[in-house]
């Protein structure tokens, strides 16, 4: 299992592109939050809303997935990073390997 990370610039964002994931059957689950951002732009400072999605999959989902948020997210270069997740209840496991195709 890999956990994805990445982030929208809300939550109806990030809601659109976990119903795709989990409609294409790429995630068993997504979970979104609200969270604050702050970041460089430049010289420049911002910090703002935005919302976080982790997205829980099989590694050889990672691909589509990266694809799904890449021409679905409105960033340019939207951060995307996985995490392997080595150990995690069996029966969990068991439920991902009938909804994740």
């Amino acid at each position: 299992m890999i956990l994805i990370y990445t982030t929208h610039k809300n939550t109806e964002a990030a809601v659109n592109i976990g119903d795709l994931l989990i409609k294409d059957k790429l995630a068993a689950c997504v979970n979104i939050w609200p969270i604050q951002s702050i970041y460089r732009d430049g010289d420049e400072i911002k910090s703002h809303l935005e919302a976080a999605m982790l997205i829980k999959t099989f590694e050889q989902k990672l691909q589509q997935i990266e694809e799904v948020i890449e021409k679905n997210h409105p960033d340019k270069t939207p951060f995307i990073g996985a995490v392997d997740v080595r150990r995690f209840n069996r029966s969990y496991r068991e439920w991902m390997m009938e909804v994740v195709k």
